[in-house]
C-alpha cells in the first residue's frame, strides 16, 4: 500500500498533467485532499518543481493568456489575480509582456462597443458612467477606456 505522502505526490503529479498550476494552486489542493502536513507539502512542491510538473513564469504566462483570450479580462484584473496566487511582481511582469497591444485594444473596443449596445441608460451621462463601471469591473486600465469614449460614437 502506498503511504499518504507518494499518494499526494501523484495526485498533485496528475493535476498539474492536466493543466497549468502554481504553488499556490497545488498547497491549496494538499491541504483540500487532507495532506496538512507543512514540510511534507513542501516537499512535495519542491519535487514537482524539479520534474518541471510547476514552473510559476509558464503559469503566469498561460493565465495572463486565456484570461485576455476567453474571459477578455483587463491587465489590472490579471495582475491583481496573480498576485492572489502568490506569484512574484518580476514574473507578472514578464508574462504581461507579452501582450499584443494592437489586439488588447481591439479586445477592449469590441467588449465596450458590445456592452453599449445593450445597457439602457437615461442619458448620455449614465451610459458613460454605466460603461466605466463595467470597465472597471473587467479589469480595463481608465487611460485605455478615455481613449474609447474619444474615439468612437460617443459624444
Amino acid at each position: 500500500m502506498k503511504s499518504d505522502y507518494n499518494k499526494a505526490k501523484e495526485r498533485a503529479m496528475a493535476l498539474c498533467s492536466r493543466s497549468e498550476k502554481c504553488i499556490s494552486d497545488i498547497n491549496t489542493k494538499l491541504v483540500s485532499w487532507g495532506y496538512t502536513g507543512g514540510e511534507e507539502n513542501k516537499k512535495i512542491i519542491s519535487e514537482l518543481i524539479a520534474g518541471k510538473f510547476i514552473d510559476e513564469s509558464r503559469f503566469a504566462s498561460s493565465y495572463v493568456r486565456d484570461k485576455i483570450m476567453f474571459n477578455k479580462w483587463g491587465r489590472v484584473k490579471i495582475r491583481i489575480m496573480l498576485r492572489a496566487k502568490d506569484i512574484g511582481e518580476s514574473i507578472i511582469d514578464k508574462a504581461m509582456e507579452k501582450i499584443d497591444e494592437e489586439k488588447y485594444k481591439e479586445m477592449i473596443r469590441s467588449e465596450l462597443d458590445k456592452k453599449q449596445s445593450t445597457v439602457k441608460a437615461k442619458n448620455r451621462y449614465d451610459l458613460k458612467g454605466k460603461l466605466i463601471r463595467f470597465a472597471s469591473s473587467r479589469g480595463y486600465e481608465q487611460e485605455e477606456v478615455y481613449n474609447y469614449f474619444e474615439k468612437s460614437n460617443y459624444l
